[in-house]
């Protein structure tokens, strides 16, 4: 492979199948045109219309001018999966990485499972086209998902860097890596394209995207809208929402100005949790929820509001939804300023306004201690409207703006690179209860209005700083060093408009705390290299060292400011410490022809890492969340560091130009390295294996192409997953197939062009089992969510 051949500022290679998805769909090019053809595919995807036939060859590529593994997902792989998929739910094909959900396209957040390395998805760092998404916290404050800042449809790759991101990534949380998606561009001809896809569960998901094509100046443009529904399959709720995406290009001698645009405005009514207890064999597969049916909602309660007894813990509420509308946008300008020399600038803005709701039973967990607060000695039931429920909401704003700045120049042998990201992010988050009329009964598609009780309301103003300086040096043409450090700065500061009477948070609590926490880490490290031993074989290593600032919330999670007194968040501030995690990797990719019976090629990557994760934040509390609303009083500690030794190992065998075979097998082995005192007794976790992450993952796809129809089987298999951290209690491994097969419609008239369906089916052999292991906050107990059933999708789609 001639790297000459390639443009400087970004090699690809077809290395990959080892960082490929499960795509490698038909054969082979030589060897020394592999690199060649992905940059060609890539370039031809971006003009074609949309929903162009895929390249004979996947479109796969490597980031192989990174001293670390990282590969980018193009589009028409992420579509094969499903069309309209969260770009995150693509990347379970990939080696290291376990993605679980309730449902096929990966959009519901609240019960969304994400490890990359054993690290979990709050762990990692995400943006879009360079604008930061936060820490994908289901509870938002800092940011929004990759799904909500993008239609998918309009997604051109996303990237995994699995060991360390990009020194210049905007994210605060980048312990484990980094996923960063980029927006397709306007296309330079007029077009108009169409997708329906339709199927299991009443789903219906059209997307409309109309592009000027060049309309003089250098400028291209393009509008597109997305209408989403399906209804979830083990109750009567209606998933969806609408979307809207907007960009324009500007291109000139300057430079290039891009502007973009994005609104997303959902409703997801929520999958109930199934509660687990050692010993009781008898908790249900799912717990779904007893709307539209308020009749029966109304005959599951006693007179006074109680649940079965037999249900306990698993009782059914009567709904659960999540609601969040966003406005995003950006302006980008990417300057040239001389042949050396370029500047890049960037701006954007991000408003949420969310509500997770609940409509819930009164008489549970803790729920009658709560509320006798507020109404000492009163007919409970008769202040909630006499039907038993209350409604509980969660109410998010966020308000962030910032700035991103990258200076490159070019000295000989030398590529430097010097950054800054500033960000103001104003959030708030605001606890309130509703009655549930006997006579009105409200819906999950309703925004509660008239609260009977705000229970806290806290304001968040946080400020973030991170500087990068980095070099490039080429050593020779096979060799490059590459060095930097990064500097990350957060200034926040809490307080609570509404504090809660005493006993409504924790018992013998009087108010939430308030106050500000600086954290300054000036020096996080980085070094790496890579060698090209061949033109076909490429070694790689790298060292980071990465933090992750402490969560800013108000009322809830891992954060200082949820904390159940003053004292305890004064302690907190002066002893505590960030996160940190300290990455090395080195592994080897290349890709080489063959003339071994039928197999005509390989590509692979294998990837050996080994992490220490030191200052493991942990929200202690003595009273379990499953048992009570309510809750103990919290501790959020430093409870000690974990040691990962992990070994990814990726290929794809081609057979011709027709078929090939993609495997990924990867093995995590995370220990914790301490014990921790509970306040009751200490919690023997030392030695243990960190839960929820499986440590064996092997994922395959056989792809094959006969006359012009792609056909994919996707396999996955997920290991053992530990449901506590002492583990003593488990999830079974599961393996889940799922189908793809697409084709050309056999439609001709001049105005129509390049027509297309495919077919998706997911969980293919209907399997059981757990998707999510929510590692339990109690003593031999853990919660999980159930893997959807079969599903199947038919999608067409058109040029105009």
């Amino acid at each position: 492979m001639n790297k000459k051949l390639l443009p400087a500022s970004r090699r690809t290679s077809s290395l990959a199948a080892a960082t490929v998805c499960a795509a490698a769909l038909a054969g082979p090019a030589p060897a020394q045109t592999v690199a060649a053809a992905a940059v060609a595919s890539a370039a031809a995807e971006m003009a074609a219309p949309a929903g162009a036939a895929a390249a004979p060859i996947a479109v796969v590529e490597i980031q192989s001018r990174k001293t670390r593994s990282s590969v980018a997902l193009s589009k028409s792989e992420i579509e094969k999966i499903l069309p309209g998929t969260n770009p995150l739910k693509a990347l379970q094909t990939l080696p290291g990485v376990s993605f679980q959900t309730a449902d096929p396209w990966g959009n519901n957040e609240q019960n969304l499972s994400l490890f990359v390395h054993g690290f979990s998805g709050q762990q990692l760092g995400y943006t879009m086209d360079g604008v930061p998404l936060g820490d994908q916290q289901y509870g938002n404050y800092n940011g929004l998902s990759p799904q909500r800042a993008v239609i998918s449809e309009n997604v051109r790759s996303v990237v995994l860097s699995s060991g360390a991101g990009d020194l210049a990534t905007a994210s605060t949380s980048n312990l484990g890596g980094t996923i960063e998606t980029f927006s397709s561009e306007p296309l330079a001809r007029r077009n108009v394209n169409l997708q329906q896809t339709v199927g299991s569960h009443a789903t219906s998901r059209t997307f409309v995207r109309v592009d000027t094509g060049d309309f003089g100046d250098g400028n291209t443009a393009y509008l597109s809208a997305l209408h989403h529904k399906a209804r979830a399959w083990d109750f009567d709720g209606k998933q969806g929402g609408d979307q809207v995406n907007a960009k324009l290009v500007n291109k000139s001698a300057a430079g290039k100005l891009t502007l973009f645009f994005n609104y997303s405005d959902k409703i997801e009514p929520n999958e109930d949790s199934t509660v687990r207890v050692a010993g009781d064999s008898n908790a249900p597969y799912t717990r779904p929820f007893l709307y539209p049916n308020f009749d029966a909602a109304l005959q599951y309660l006693s007179p006074t509001g109680a649940t079965p007894a037999a249900d306990g813990s698993n009782y059914r509420n009567y709904y659960s939804d999540a609601q969040r509308t966003d406005y995003l946008g950006y302006a980008k300008f990417d300057a040239t300023l001389s042949d050396t020399l370029s500047w890049s600038n960037q701006i954007y803005y991000h408003h949420d306004d969310g509500v997770g709701v609940v409509a819930g039973p009164i008489g549970v967990a803790g729920l009658p201690a709560l509320f006798g607060v507020y109404y000492p000695k009163q007919n409970l039931k008769q202040v909630f409207g006499n039907s038993g429920y209350a409604v509980r909401t969660t109410e998010y704003e966020i308000r962030r703006g910032g700035l991103l700045s990258t200076l490159r120049k070019e000295l000989g042998a030398h590529q430097i690179e010097l950054g800054v990201w500033l960000e103001r992010n104003r959030s708030s988050a605001y606890r309130r209860w509703y009655a549930l009329d006997v006579k009105q009964p409200s819906s999950p598609y309703d925004r509660p209005a008239h609260p009977l009780i705000t229970q806290y309301g806290s304001e968040i103003d946080n400020k973030v700083v991170q500087l990068h300086l980095q070099d490039e040096w080429k050593i020779s043409p096979e060799l490059a060093l590459q060095a930097g450090f990064k500097s990350s700065l957060q200034f926040a500061e809490g307080r609570f408009p509404v504090q809660p009477a005493k006993g409504a948070i924790a018992n013998g609590s009087t108010a939430l705390p308030v106050g500000e926490i600086i954290t300054k880490k000036w020096f996080l490290p980085q070094v790496g290299a890579r060698w090209d031993v061949t033109p076909q074989d490429q070694v790689y290593l790298n060292i980071q060292k990465n933090l992750r600032q402490f969560v800013t919330y108000g009322g809830g999670g891992a954060s200082p400011w949820s904390l159940a007194s003053q004292a305890a968040f004064d302690l907190f501030k002066a002893e505590a410490k960030p996160e940190t995690s300290l990455t090395y990797e080195i592994g080897v990719r290349g890709n080489h022809r063959l003339d071994f019976g039928p197999v005509t090629a390989i590509d692979g990557q294998i990837n050996l890492y080994h992490v220490d994760f030191s200052n493991r934040l942990l929200q202690i509390s003595p009273t379990p969340v499953i048992l009570s609303i309510i809750g103990g009083n919290p501790v959020l500690a430093n409870v000690g560091s974990v040691r990962t030794d992990g070994i990814d190992i990726a290929g794809t065998l081609h057979f011709g130009r027709r078929f090939s075979f993609y495997n990924a097998l990867s093995y995590n082995r995370s220990l914790y390295s301490d014990n921790y005192n509970n306040g009751a007794a200490v919690v023997k976790t030392a030695g243990k294996t960190v839960p929820g992450a499986p440590a064996w993952m092997n994922k395959f796809a056989a792809s094959a192409n006969f006359s012009g129809v792609e056909v994919q089987l996707i396999g996955d298999y997920v290991g053992k997953r530990y449901a506590t951290y002492t583990n003593d209690l488990s999830e079974p491994a599961y393996f889940l197939m799922s189908l793809g097969i697409s084709g050309q419609l056999p439609l001709a008239a001049g105005w129509l062009k390049n027509p297309r369906w495919r077919v998706n089916v997911s969980n293919l052999a209907n399997r059981r089992g757990t998707s999510n292991v929510v590692v339990g906050a109690a003593e031999k107990t853990y919660n999980t969510f159930p893997i959807a059933p079969r599903q199947g999708f038919l999608t067409v789609t058109a040029d105009f």
